[in-house]
């Protein structure tokens, strides 16, 4: 299946060999209309680390849902009341400058949402701000305000913006995305297309609560389908209950042919670690082996080579708990803690569920046997 997440086209493209499972993603979008397909492990970003440590759902400016009783439609009522809290964010950037200018320009836009009415922070994807050398948020009541980058995490596709003018500002109220169920009525709200169709409303269920999708950022979690319609440019939108919480991030949808259907969103419990990480020091971290995967070691490659499925490894770090493990260029991890692994991001995924400091058993494939060994997972920063 192929996908898109408003990044650049990369169709059928591999990173080179030696790329890492710790590299900054390759650029940013192409705005709200170009799609994407498979986007390879690599991981990231960035920047100054904030003043002032937040807490965050900071629901109490946003009024509380109440569709018992009421006369009006409720999907009307969440639009009314989470809708202001949604903001356009558009990318620029000197390259893609036309008829030979050297001026800003945009190269992209996604969408965001407020997290934090009082300090202007503001959660959307890391490929929605990659590249920017000036963001630009558009809020409901018509303002358009510069904004900075507060940090960026390519291994979660998560960002954090801020807007410093932060008069009548409304933010959204985050909910339980654990408490999912299938079949739960769900409304996406965002930015398809840019600007001219601004807080789009869109509606639909939860079709799913477990997908895992090979793109990176998105591999790290188990992420929310919807049918709710997900299109380029609501990226980093809010995906939100019947209760007008955010339940999910709109990241991606499935652009295969004949598919219908079919986003996903990052769900937000499992988000918000890494949002407040951005917004309290700037980077977020995340528990690593220290090594350098080849993602062109697919399945079908091992299967021409007669070997399993699995992270190749091209490169250990000295010093790492993988060299210290006994873990050599060239071996497959094919299991961690014996959960099969497929890819280079399907151990990205499987090593999201530990903390640095934990120990874990990987299996490793070499000369055709399989070994198990024991590794203390580093921690691994965003740059």
């Amino acid at each position: 299946m192929s996908y898109y997440n408003d990044k650049n086209n990369y169709s059928g493209r591999r990173p080179g060999f030696f790329s890492t499972v710790a590299v900054a993603l390759i650029s940013a979008i192409l705005g709200g209309v170009i799609a994407v397909a498979l986007v390879k492990p690599i991981y990231g970003n960035r920047q100054q680390t904030p003043t002032n440590q937040v807490v965050l759902n900071s629901g109490a400016t946003t009024p509380s849902i109440n569709t018992q009783g009421s006369t009006n439609f409720p999907v009307a009522e969440i639009a009314k009341n989470t809708g202001p809290a949604v903001v356009g964010i558009a990318n620029f950037q000197t390259k893609g400058a036309i008829f030979g200018g050297s001026g800003l320009t945009e190269a992209g836009s996604g969408s965001g949402f407020i997290v934090d009415a009082e300090h202007g922070y503001i959660v959307t994807n890391n490929h929605v701000v990659a590249g920017a050398e000036k963001i630009v948020v558009s809020l409901a009541d018509g303002r358009n305000i510069n904004a900075k980058l507060v940090g960026a995490d390519t291994r979660t596709d998560l960002a954090v913006v801020q807007i410093a003018d932060t008069k009548n500002l409304t933010a959204t109220q985050q909910g339980d995305s654990l408490k999912l169920q299938v079949g739960e009525p769900v409304i996406a709200i965002g930015n398809p297309g840019g600007e001219e169709f601004a807080r789009s409303v869109t509606t639909g269920v939860i079709s799913a609560t477990n997908r895992i999708l090979d793109i990176e950022g998105e591999a790290s979690f188990n992420l929310i389908q919807t049918d709710a319609a997900i299109n380029p440019g609501n990226s980093g939108g809010p995906l939100v209950n019947y209760q007008g919480q955010v339940i999910g991030i709109n990241s991606a949808k499935n652009q295969e042919v004949g598919f219908e259907g079919m986003g996903f969103a990052i769900p937000i419990t499992d988000a918000l670690p890494t949002i407040k990480q951005l917004i309290e020091k700037g980077f977020a971290s995340h528990p690593g082996l220290n090594v350098q995967i080849d993602p062109r070691y697919t399945s079908e490659y091992a299967s021409q080579k007669g070997w399993p499925a699995g992270a190749y490894v091209a490169k250990v770090t000295p010093g790492g708990p993988a060299e210290k493990a006994g873990i050599r260029a060239g071996d497959v991890l094919t299991k961690i803690n014996g959960k099969v692994i497929k890819s280079s991001l399907g151990l990205t995924h499987e090593l999201f569920k530990y903390k640095p400091g934990d120990t874990v058993t990987g299996t490793i494939f070499r000369e055709n046997k399989t070994v198990d060994v024991s590794m203390a997972l580093v921690d691994i920063k965003s740059q």
